[in-house]
């Protein structure tokens, strides 16, 4: 099929920046979709007009209906820069689009700025959560962040004075290219601008106070980066466990019993667009997890409230998965191995004897590993120190081939 859907990307000198052949697709479609600002820009002549909604999935079912017709969605920038192009791409197939960018809000601050783009971390905060941008807050890390809107660089301010990086350089970026453009620039700690366009960019080089603490995004964090009731993959197990997991970019984990959620965590904190499903029985343990996986930079963790295999029906197929709690009950094993990907890890650590006879069973049916973790750790022994060892952990891993 000849394309019928075009993506064309405005910047903030509007029809007056395209070329003649972003104009021509502008001039052909039949149908028009865009925001109010940028419907503005094409003079009214009786074509139909859609203008986004709130959610948008309901619009991108219209717009898919509409093929056969010519279609035109006007955005801003780069289409393809977290955009409505990236929305589409996955409903319209390459041969029936025709994307047009203009210089994205990365691109463009970057230039202000004299920024290496293959040195920066972008992310986008627009209808996504703020915690998004926790595993990206380290020493020297420079960021760009596309705003929600005015009140976002206030918010960010807040969060990275909270974990000890008052001092970071925030700098807010208007209407680029355009005769309205501004940058502001002020400290996290002293940000008090909120006279602010809605269509923004902030730009921060994160600044750590010697009080901030130091999250790597390297499997292993410490034990007190995680509220618990006591349930907790401590931190040497937690480590081993994640590199037998190997957390793969756009992969899915399974954590089944997730007490307070920190292998999930840790997963999605490991690798880009990584996901995690928490499977926990216990009610008093979800706000835990949910705790967390905010304040660790894994906010779209989902959480499942429910009992192994019951609670795992439905779910998406995972690329790994972890077990956690529940290894000794009747079809947890089965529902899993079930489900998981060819090609995909499962990992279970046991701490009891009926434990290992449980994966030592499953050892025979499908192979893998067996290996026992023993740590200890010093502390005090009267006015001495001394090694106080935690409780071994064996753990079995296995891959789906």
């Amino acid at each position: 099929m000849s394309p019928w859907l075009s993506i064309v990307g405005l910047g903030e000198d509007g029809l007056h920046g395209l070329d003649v052949d972003a104009r021509a697709l502008i001039e052909r479609a039949e149908v028009l979709v865009g925001g109010k600002r940028h419907l503005a820009m094409v003079p009214e002549d009786g074509r139909e007009r859609l203008t986004w909604t709130t959610p948008i999935g309901s619009l991108i079912e219209v717009i898919v209906a509409r093929r056969g017709a010519r279609v035109c969605i006007l955005a801003t920038g780069d289409p393809m820069a977290y955009g409505i192009g990236v929305t589409l791409a996955r409903r319209v197939a390459k041969e029936e689009m025709i994307v047009v960018p203009r210089p994205s809000a990365f691109s463009l601050a970057a230039a202000r700025l004299t920024w290496a783009l293959s040195e920066v971390d972008c992310l986008t905060l627009h209808g996504r959560p703020l915690e998004l941008i926790h595993p990206n807050v380290q020493p020297d890390a420079k960021l760009l962040l596309l705003s929600e809107d005015r009140r976002t660089p206030a918010k960010v301010a807040e969060l990275l004075t909270e974990r000890d990086y008052g001092g970071s350089v925030m700098t807010v970026l208007e209407h680029m290219g355009g005769g309205r453009e501004r940058i502001i620039e002020g400290t996290a700690a002293a940000w008090s601008c909120d006279d602010l366009a809605d269509l923004n960019t902030i730009a921060v080089t994160c600044v750590a106070s010697p009080d901030a603490a130091l999250l790597s995004r390297s499997p292993g964090l410490p034990d007190s980066a995680f509220h618990s009731d006591g349930l907790l993959t401590k931190q040497e197990v937690r480590a081993a466990t994640l590199a037998a997991l190997v957390p793969i970019p756009g992969q899915l984990l399974w954590d089944v019993g997730a007490g307070c959620g920190s292998i999930a965590i840790e997963w999605m904190r490991a690798a880009a667009r990584t996901r995690a499903i928490a499977i926990e029985r216990r009610p008093d343990r979800l706000a835990l997890i949910a705790d967390n996986a905010a304040a660790l930079g894994a906010p779209t963790l989902e959480v499942v409230e429910g009992d192994a295999p019951q609670a795992l029906r439905g779910l998406l197929p995972p690329d790994a998965v972890f077990i956690g709690g529940g290894a000794t009950a009747d079809g947890v094993f089965e529902a899993c191995w079930k489900a998981l990907r060819p090609g995909g890890r499962l990992v279970a650590n046991v701490v009891t004897l009926e434990g290992e006879q449980a994966v030592l069973s499953w050892r025979q049916k499908v192979g893998g590993a067996l290996t026992r973790i023993a740590a200890s750790r010093a502390a005090p022994v009267g006015p001495f120190t001394g090694w106080r060892p935690l409780m071994p952990v064996t753990t079995f891993s296995v891959s789906k081939t």
